[in-house]
């Protein structure tokens, strides 16, 4: 495969796990970076050099300074102090947004792709070549964008509309308009984060391919075993400021996680938990449960104090099942008890009148009122309890929020600040929150840890063992085997259907070739 005209030439790409050295000065180079925002110290004479094909990762806790490092990388904000250098050369004036597309593209979390736009206009948005009459050449512009698909071995249809696209297409578009204006660093921030299994290794494969086309690259990611699968060098920030640089290989995960935590801890280690009693009153009685062609004939049972996963990858019909429970959908056939009682199927409100809490997949899209307060988006599920009449009443709810916000120890100058301005570990609490404001007899849980560091990640699954430990029925929808550890059982789901029930203590070989549909002893 080719490349664009003007990018650079293809360095020797890197075996797994080996910083490349070229002779070459760093492709992107980030000295001395000081930001404050009015009393906040952002980044504090950071730096991070980024050598030419390399895989590159950059990880710390939220609110270590990455997003900010991040924005002065692309020429979003300057430094306060400090200089960005490109293969030696100082970056551009920030005004010439031209010259800064030429040198580095970033794919956030949140895509920026057009959903009413085909993937050609998103391709060449605002880059539109028109004839003498000022109309857009249509087959001009479908023919440079499937050029430009092909280049980079990205198979979607340049005239579908780009809201069909799934989150892995989506990605790969959006790589590609970035590669479209020259730019041969690209900075992906938390690529994986809504990617099931097999999407992630798609991504992999891609990122090993650009890679051998010139393509350099700036992983961000919560996700520590993906740094070790993908990355050769890895720098880590804490608290604004930059803690070491090394190579993959070299950096054992426990001295990864010390330096990003500050505390000579490895990662959570599940220690078993007591065994639910057998006359334990049953929360959580699904049976037959059909849904159109993403789950077939699913039973659920989970009694009270008790943590049962359901294990698969996209398309399994996990995400689904759990969903259907919540009552965010009706099944075609089946029933669901809860507590004894039978909400409507098909709705949230009977669902959380019966004693359902749950956390969605998606906090972004799903979870928060962004401009909204921490203290609404908290007790949103419970206006009965704020007041009498339809009212609310502003301290009662503050009262609560503040209880809240003490329980799950988010880290907040008070209830009224809008959610928004929160790390994202510290919004996933506010959606935690949100789930356990009605004292749920059933807590349910929808990849509760994407996307959010390893301290919170660890906080949020002690607080669900504590949860069970009180009582309350959970199940934990999720591909994150750190997710499913804490699980009594964990119901593995494949093409729809359940096709093995792992107890705890279970290897992550078996956990994944369950969820691959791979018979082990085959």
């Amino acid at each position: 495969m080719g490349e664009f005209a003007g990018g650079p030439a293809s360095p020797s790409p890197a075996r797994g796990g080996e910083p490349v050295h070229t002779g070459r000065p760093a492709l992107a180079e980030a000295e001395r970076i000081s930001k404050r925002y009015g009393e906040t110290v952002a980044l504090h004479r950071a730096h991070i050099a980024i050598e030419p094909g390399e895989a590159h990762a950059l990880v710390g806790r939220n609110g270590a300074g990455k997003s900010t490092l991040v924005s002065i990388l692309t020429g979003l904000q300057g430094p306060d102090e400090g200089e960005v250098r490109f293969s030696g050369v100082p970056a551009p004036r920030l005004s010439d947004r031209d010259a800064w597309r030429a040198r580095v593209a970033c794919v956030y979390q949140k895509s920026t792709i057009i959903p009413e736009l085909t993937v050609a206009e998103n391709l060449f948005l605002n880059r539109h070549e028109r004839n003498r009459l000022g109309l857009v050449g249509w087959k001009n512009l479908w023919r440079k964008a499937a050029g430009l698909l092909e280049m980079w071995s990205v198979d979607v249809d340049v005239r579908r509309p780009a809201g069909e696209l799934g989150v892995e297409q989506r990605q790969f578009v959006e790589i590609a308009r970035a590669l479209s204006f020259g730019a041969r660093f690209i900075i992906l921030d938390e690529p994986t984060a809504q990617l099931d299994g097999g999407a992630i290794s798609r991504l992999f494969e891609r990122m090993r391919a650009m890679r051998e086309q010139g393509v350099t690259f700036l992983f961000i990611s919560h996700h520590l075993q993906e740094i070790y699968e993908i990355c050769d060098t890895v720098t880590v920030f804490r608290d604004a400021r930059h803690i070491l640089t090394a190579p993959v290989a070299e950096l054992p995960q426990g001295d990864l996680v010390a330096a990003m935590t500050g505390e000579a801890a490895g990662l959570r280690r599940h220690v078993a938990r007591p065994p639910v009693r057998p006359d334990a009153s049953v929360v959580l009685d699904a049976e037959g449960l059909t849904d159109g062609g993403t789950y077939h004939e699913v039973d659920l049972r989970v009694r009270s104090g008790e943590i049962v996963g359901l294990a698969g990858l996209g398309g399994s019909g996990k995400t689904e099942l759990a969903e259907t429970i919540v009552g965010l959908r009706a099944p075609r056939a089946g029933t669901v008890r809860v507590a004894g009682g039978s909400p409507r199927p098909g709705s949230v409100p009977a669902s959380l009148g019966a004693g359902v809490g749950f956390v969605p997949r998606d906090r972004h899209h799903q979870g928060l009122v962004p401009l909204m307060s921490i203290a609404d988006n908290a007790t949103m599920t419970i206006p009965e309890r704020l007041g009498s009449a339809g009212f609310v009443s502003g301290r009662r709810r503050d009262e609560l929020a503040r209880e809240m916000i003490g329980n799950l120890a988010i880290k907040t100058p008070g209830p009224e600040l809008p959610v928004s301005g929160l790390s994202g570990g510290n919004q996933q609490k506010v959606v935690m929150a949100r789930a356990l404001a009605n004292d749920p007899r059933l807590l349910v849980l929808i990849t509760p840890t994407a996307g959010i560091d390893v301290r919170s990640k660890e906080f949020l699954l002690g607080k669900v063992e504590e949860i069970a430990g009180n009582g309350t029925g959970v199940v934990i929808a999720s591909d994150e085997l750190d997710d499913l550890r804490l699980c009594d059982r964990v119901l593995v789901m494949f093409h729809g259907r359940v096709v093995a029930e792992l107890a705890a203590g279970w290897h992550d070989n078996e956990m994944v070739a369950a969820m691959e549909g791979v018979d082990l002893d085959a």
